[in-house]
């Protein structure tokens, strides 16, 4: 026989809380990176699916640290639940499960999101009213636009881990955005993907200065080409 604890509805809403929050410091020496960057700071990780794009690709960078919520397909419980429980300068992450047939946020709470000072808003499912998200000013990230709204029956978790757009996603985690797309940097990762950046930095610009220079190849591409094995003449 099952146990009959199983049976039980979840809670409509569940809040986990205490969880780390980086160093304010910290987060402001995100500001401004370049996605492409910090993703090759990386290994190649830790951007979302290349389906999580900005609304307004002309307000699209934001950096903060991830307050993570997880709203039910078709529901957008865990969505209030992140809005109340956000602080100023916080990027409100929330896991839909990829759900494509409601929206889970509209220009509303996209509008109450800014008022409370939130950073931007990123997820797996999608949005409505797109127009009204725009004049929010806030910089929300989906998967796409629907006009069809999701119900608030629950069940909603906030501030618990989540895997959101194929990353994984822990509370306080810094989250930096641009009109490329989205990047996770796990918080205990991020010191060192710093030090990463700045070479990174460095190499681009010279690579851009090359390019405006008139180079038509890296070193690199030579030497590939020079060990390529050549079929005829």
């Amino acid at each position: 026989m099952g146990n009959p604890a199983m049976l039980d509805n979840p809670p409509l809403l569940t809040i986990h809380r205490g969880h780390r929050r980086p160093d304010k410091a910290l987060v402001e020496a995100f500001r401004g990176a370049q996605t492409s960057h910090l993703v090759d700071a990386m290994d190649g990780r830790g951007a979302v699916d290349y389906r999580i794009k900005p609304m307004d690709p002309a307000n699209a960078a934001f950096a903060g640290p991830a307050l993570t919520a997880f709203s039910y397909p078709a529901d957008v419980v865990g969505v209030y639940g992140a809005l109340a429980e956000a602080e100023p300068g916080d990027v409100v992450v929330v896991a839909n499960d990829g759900y494509t047939t409601t929206a889970v946020v509209g220009d509303i709470v996209a509008g109450m999101m800014r008022n409370k000072g939130i950073a931007a808003f990123v997820t797996d499912g999608l949005a409505r009213d797109r127009a009204g998200i725009v004049a929010t000013g806030l910089p929300l990230f989906a998967a796409g636009i629907v006009p069809t709204s999701p119900a608030s029956n629950g069940p909603g978790v906030v501030g618990a881990p989540v895997v959101m757009g194929g990353q994984h996603v822990r509370p306080g985690d810094i989250v930096v955005g641009d009109e490329d797309g989205v990047v996770i940097v796990p918080l205990d990762r991020a010191a060192a993907v710093l030090e990463r950046l700045a070479a990174i930095r460095v190499a681009e610009a010279k690579a851009i200065a090359a390019v405006e220079s008139g180079a038509t190849a890296t070193d690199r591409i030579r030497a590939i080409v020079a060990g390529a094995k050549v079929i005829g003449p």
